[in-house]
């Protein structure tokens, strides 16, 4: 039976409709295009992909070439860090027993990036245990190459230096993870305070990455949240804390936003708790019951 594999690459655009569309275009050719997210605050989209490992792949690498002919870095700007026009592509299995052919296939991309594309690839996740995008992000693009410069770090595949105008890429293999952020009426002082105290380095919630980012466009500040470990870290009991935290400091809650596609579990957790339904969880939906008798043994 084959096996499909998730992948959800960021790319360093959020404004650009022709960008966009020619980037939905390389995915869309080669695998199912489920969901495409776009900021134009952060200048980043969000694309989520499902696919076979081979055309996975070749999607990949087509979006990554758009990308690096398509955006030139020296002229972007936009809340979201970053180290490169293709950002990060994370590949994601759906069921965990899977997460040796999602590594493969990264590994797989990660190797034809750097040969076919001649970008600087960097491995995360799972490919590289205790390096995640922050660590590549912190200071920038310019900060990343004195690293290289300076030995500290060597790009995994590809050229020893980034691209002038494209950067680098980071692949990774990773677990699910829900991209949410929520945004508040106030300073984005406030905004980033808060973000240290949810985020788990601060000693918040497990799993939770957190940055605090201002919203000209949208007149807001914003949480900007990766929820690594969502049976450990509830939205419903993150977006309480804010909200607490928010007041205290004199801004207000005003949304909040899904950036791409989250797992069923995360919203029926948040669901139940919002209902006050005693052990409820995907058992007790009727559509994911019928999946799994559908489905039947492997």
């Amino acid at each position: 039976m084959s096996v499909l594999l998730e992948a959800v690459p960021n790319f360093s655009e959020g404004r650009d409709p022709a960008t966009l569309n020619a980037l939905a275009q390389a995915l869309d050719a080669r695998v199912r295009l489920l969901d495409v997210h776009a900021d134009p605050d952060h200048n980043r989209s969000v694309f989520t992909v499902v696919g076979e490992r081979d055309g996975l792949i070749d999607a990949l690498l087509a979006a990554v070439a758009c990308a690096r002919d398509s955006i030139d870095l020296r002229r972007h700007e936009g809340a979201h860090p970053r180290i490169g026009a293709a950002d990060v592509v994370p590949v994601v299995p759906l069921e965990a027993r899977d997460m040796g052919r999602a590594c493969e296939a990264a590994s797989t991309l990660a190797t034809r990036i750097g040969s076919e594309l001649g970008l600087p690839v960097f491995l995360y996740g799972e490919l590289r245990p205790g390096r995640g995008p922050a660590f590549f992000r912190r200071g920038g693009s310019a900060e990343l190459q004195g690293r290289i410069e300076s030995g500290e770090l060597t790009p995994d595949f590809g050229p020893g230096r980034l691209d002038p105008t494209a950067g680098g890429v980071l692949v990774g293999a990773r677990r699910p993870l829900i991209a949410f952020n929520v945004n508040l009426r106030g300073d984005v002082g406030v905004a980033r305070e808060v973000a240290e105290l949810v985020r788990e380095r601060g000693g918040g919630f497990p799993g939770v990455r957190a940055l605090g980012l201002a919203l000209p466009r949208a007149g807001f500040a914003q949480v900007s949240m990766n929820v690594e470990d969502y049976e450990s870290a509830g939205l419903h009991e993150i977006v309480s804390r804010i909200e607490q935290e928010a007041a205290a400091r004199g801004a207000e809650v005003v949304g909040s936003e899904l950036v791409g596609l989250m797992p069923a579990g995360a919203a029926l957790t948040a669901a139940g708790s919002a209902l006050r339904l005693s052990g409820f969880d995907s058992t007790r939906v009727l559509e994911l019951r019928l999946r799994e008798a559908l489905a039947g043994p492997d």
